[in-house]
């Protein structure tokens, strides 16, 4: 997996604590993240309908560091593919549209049935759920995402989260198989 593309669906940047240590592991070098404005658009408007004590402010400058702090992230072009791929829910086009134009390998997203594999893999790219995803970098290299996830945790300032708080954090966005392994690992966090 190594330095390989997976583009980011809405649904697994909406919560902010999964987000923010994907964007720590993006900037690890372990893979190369990718997505779109029409994702962006999709994570922030879901959030502002969801949740009204946030600002579009903020998720906008949440936008701009994100596409700032990963090279080449941003997809554009991809649009004219949007037509010519066929999934259960017409609204999910442009992202597979969009992995196919990146390149990407994978589909990370909560939404796998969205995303049947029989028609992915007509394209190479298969559909994992974030926690699959992660147990393969960890499988890949494990003492990066430990780190990565260290960092990312010491990194949180409002409020600082214990290791068992930030675990507990990740756990409620169903990274079973993750904080599996991170538990077992917590000395190193």
């Amino acid at each position: 997996m190594s330095h390989s593309v997976v583009l980011f669906d809405a649904c697994i940047l909406y919560p902010a604590s999964l987000r923010d240590v994907l964007m720590y592991l993006a900037g690890s070098g372990l893979f190369q993240a990718k997505w779109t404005d029409r994702i962006h658009d999709e994570w922030i408007s879901n959030l502002l309908e969801n949740q009204s004590e946030i600002s579009r402010e903020r998720l906008e400058r949440t936008r701009r560091k994100m596409n700032d702090s990963v090279l080449d992230s941003l997809v554009a072009g991809y649009e004219p593919l949007i037509d010519t791929v066929q999934l259960p829910d017409p609204n999910d086009r442009h992202v597979l549209a969009a992995a196919i134009y990146a390149g990407a390998g994978s589909i990370i997203t909560n939404n796998i049935r969205d995303f049947p594999a029989g028609v992915l893999a007509t394209y190479g790219i298969e559909a994992i759920t974030p926690d699959e995803f992660l147990v393969r970098l960890i499988d890949e290299n494990s003492g990066a995402v430990l780190a990565t996830i260290k960092r990312q945790r010491e990194h949180l300032k409002n409020p600082p989260r214990t290791v068992d708080e930030h675990l507990e954090t990740l756990e409620k966005q169903g990274l079973s198989k993750t904080i599996a392994f991170l538990r077992e690992h917590k000395t190193e966090m």
